[in-house]
């Protein structure tokens, strides 16, 4: 893909994993024809998968605020509930305000739709980097949405599908990324264990 139609594949996954509100609905129809302007790829099957079925704001409380392993913190990912977490916190805030961009909001600078958003928007090569880093989190969140049965999984899948390599298959290859990297990434692997993934669950 081009740089500017991967932005339109994290633009849309950013706007596809929001909670379904009004305004978040009010864009949709946007998303729709920017993802139909892609080209053929796995991200465009994909993301097109999620805004055929999409998701309700009931179906999205129960996904993302009673499962615990679809959490779309990534540093949740890697540091879990431990103090280091407020020091990546903050080490992304910076990281952002290097860029010039200066996260305000409610939300947390590690919640997957902004990190999607600032990769769009802001600094696409830092951006796709910063996903990288944290590229065992999100595979276990893609498996874990998968397991789910949630259409959520597909946005997730569309990302992962821009990052280098297949993505892992099953729990133990995901969490086999986080061993390359440093200490603090396999933190928060083991939280709590996975039930079975399907063996045909797509990539």
């Amino acid at each position: 893909m081009t740089p500017d139609q991967t932005r339109v594949v994290l633009q849309a996954a950013s706007l596809c994993l929001q909670y379904p509100d009004d305004a978040q609905r009010a864009t949709l129809p946007t998303v729709r024809a920017a993802v139909s302007a892609l080209p053929e790829s796995v991200p465009r099957e994909h993301l097109q998968a999620f805004l055929v079925s999409g998701g309700d704001a009931e179906h999205y409380v129960k996904v993302f605020d009673t499962r615990r392993r679809c959490c779309l913190y990534l540093t949740w990912w890697s540091d879990g509930e431990t103090r280091r977490r407020g020091s990546s916190l903050a080490a992304l805030k910076a990281r952002y305000r290097a860029a010039g961009v200066e996260f305000s909001g409610s939300e947390l600078p590690d919640y997957l739709p902004a990190v999607l958003e600032y990769a769009a928007t802001a600094d696409l090569a830092d951006g796709l980097a910063l996903l990288q880093e944290h590229r065992a989190g999100l595979e276990l969140l893609r498996l874990a949405l998968l397991e789910a049965a949630t259409p959520y999984a597909a946005p997730v899948q569309a990302v992962c599908a821009l990052l280098p390599g297949p993505s892992p298959r099953d729990v133990a290859a995901a969490k086999a990324l986080a061993r390359g990297g440093p200490p603090r990434e396999q933190v928060g692997l083991d939280l709590a264990p996975f039930g079975t993934i399907p063996a045909g669950a797509p990539r």
